[in-house]
């Protein structure tokens, strides 16, 4: 309940109702003050997305521990004692997003500046020092084919790419779409070191990576939808089971990545060390197991058929988001500056 000061005139701002308790009998509304501060503001945003500390805390209880369990209540017609599965969700991506642009990044540390620098100064020298362009091109590396034509990569600049490409024969030059790649390789090469190029792609990759997610939600939904009665479950029940799953997925990414934020400073100690890859491997391994209790308890169906259905199931989305996160990959590749 909000612990704002109730206001001294009776009448509902809403409604225009006589209101003799702190909520109008008529609309619902509270009746207090409507100029907040942004403490207040914070508040009762905080308050309103977890609906009360416990129903919170029982909320993310029956997510972490008992698959299911909240879109059985849910359905059931018991929906005030948890969260609401579109406000959990969101709840949990905005906190996700949140802790993430809070944590400094690592890549414009002076450390990595000075070797972003080094690095740079290092390639022009090679570059100067070229005995010449045509030699460079021979020994640049083949990496495949497309439409007969070799996929040439390892060139010194940009200028150099350039050069080839302008000067070169006709029959040695690149296609468009050849020369594009290449183009974008060596801008990304010669603007960041190796371990840069690294960091800023698992940064941004992580940044976005619950946006995927989201966009993956409606097809995980579908697909639910294909793989059981259509009499007995609406799409609107397999969305609420999907919001669910994804909200625990997303929590443990995040818990995940708190704990390796946390410990990453301490990473040179060997028990640190083990203690990393021993949550990390609870944690993925949670994740994936996750689903076939979860989907046994929610659609009641014997342990095999739901073992047969929830395998499927699980292959046919794996392949789908390796798909969706190979092209979100590229993506992030191509906007890397």
């Amino acid at each position: 309940m909000s612990k704002s000061k109730i206001r001294n005139d009776k009448t509902c701002l809403n409604c225009r109702y006589v209101v003799e308790n702190r909520f109008c009998p008529n609309c619902g509304q509270e009746n207090t003050d409507t100029r907040k501060t942004f403490h207040h503001l914070f508040i009762h945003f905080f308050e309103d997305l977890t609906h009360y500390e416990n129903a919170f805390w029982r909320t993310i209880k029956n997510l972490l521990f008992k698959p299911s369990a909240l879109t059985k209540e849910y359905l059931s017609g018991k929906r005030l004692s948890y969260l609401a599965p579109v406000r959990l969700y969101i709840f949990i991506s905005f906190i996700t997003f949140l802790l993430i642009a809070i944590f400094p990044s690592e890549i414009n540390s002076p450390e990595k500046n000075l070797e972003k620098e080094s690095t740079i100064t290092t390639k022009n020298k090679s570059f100067q020092n070229t005995i010449s362009q045509n030699d460079s091109l021979k020994k640049s590396q083949t990496a495949s084919k497309e439409d007969g034509e070799l996929i040439k990569f390892g060139y010194d600049s940009v200028e150099q790419l350039d050069s080839i490409q302008k000067n070169a024969p006709k029959s040695e030059k690149m296609s468009d779409f050849n020369y594009w790649i290449n183009k974008k390789i060596q801008i990304v090469k010669e603007k960041n070191t190796q371990s840069e190029i690294i960091e800023k792609f698992i940064s941004s990759f992580t940044h976005n990576l619950p946006k995927v997610l989201f966009v993956f939600m409606p097809i995980f939904a579908f697909f639910l939808w294909l793989f059981h009665n259509k009499k007995r479950w609406y799409y609107f029940d397999h969305g609420i089971f999907t919001l669910h799953y994804f909200s625990f997925l997303l929590l443990i990414f995040l818990v995940l990545f708190l704990i390796n934020k946390g410990l990453s400073p301490f990473a040179e100690l060997s028990l640190v060390s083990f203690i990393q890859i021993i949550s990390n491997f609870i944690g993925i391994g949670w994740m994936i197991y996750y689903f076939f209790p979860a989907h046994h308890r929610f659609y009641g169906e014997t342990r095999f058929i739901s073992f047969i259905k929830s395998s499927l199931l699980f292959f046919i989305n794996f392949i789908l988001i390796i798909i969706i996160v190979s092209l979100f990959a590229i993506y992030t590749f191509i906007n890397l500056h």
